[in-house]
Order: structure tokens, then C-alpha cells, then sequence
């Protein structure tokens, strides 16, 4: 089994999203997105596999989201996921990818429904 999360140390639903992993006795391949991000064509795959949009799962309270002026910034998924990618803080955490199947860490107990 081929998992990938990606975590944010500092976050506690990543923490705990991944400890529920590792509780299954499964290993992880850990991304810290905030210093390697997926690449465009890597974070629109995971939204496909997410079924959701680049905007709603966006972190909206991050100051860089109105700096870029996001808020007002049309719904283009392609000028969105590059944004994403330019400013990774800006992505939802944590992600969680089992093969052809993902999800979103919120609540932590959603990676049982892909494990």
C-alpha cells in the first residue's frame, strides 16, 4: 500500500490524521508541502482525486489570501492551483493519497474511509 500525506508538522489535525495511519500500521510517505509542494499538474490530480475545486480547499485565513487578492480572484482552476503552488501555506492540510483515492484530513477520521 502506497500512502502519501501531505503534513504539516506543526498542524494538529495533520498530526493526528497521520497517527491514525501509522495506528493502522501503515508507513506513510510523508510530504512536508511547505518546502517540497506539489508540482501544477500534481495538485490538480489530487483535486481530481479529491473531486473539489482549488478554491474550497483553499486556507482562507492565511494573510497571503487577501494579499493576492484571492477573495475576488475569478474561479480559473488553473490560475488557482498556480497560486496554490506558488504559495503552498495556502493549501488545505492535511492531504492523504491511497493510489487511486484521496482525502482531506478534516476531520482526521475521513483517512479511514480510504485506507
Amino acid at each position: 500500500m502506497s500512502i502519501k500525506i501531505y503534513h504539516n508538522q506543526r498542524c494538529s489535525k495533520s498530526r493526528c490524521t497521520l497517527q491514525l495511519i501509522e495506528d493502522k500500521g501503515i508507513t506513510a510517505e510523508i510530504i512536508n508541502y511547505l518546502e517540497s509542494p506539489p508540482s501544477e499538474a500534481e495538485l490538480d490530480a489530487i483535486l481530481t482525486l479529491l473531486g473539489k475545486e482549488p478554491w474550497e480547499i483553499v486556507r482562507k485565513g492565511e494573510q497571503v489570501y487577501k494579499d493576492l487578492g484571492l477573495p475576488s480572484l475569478e474561479q480559473d482552476r488553473s490560475e488557482w492551483i498556480k497560486k496554490m503552488v506558488e504559495n503552498p501555506i495556502l493549501i488545505e492540510r492535511p492531504i492523504v493519497v491511497n493510489g487511486d483515492k484521496a482525502c482531506l484530513g478534516r476531520p482526521p477520521e475521513n483517512v479511514h474511509e480510504i485506507l
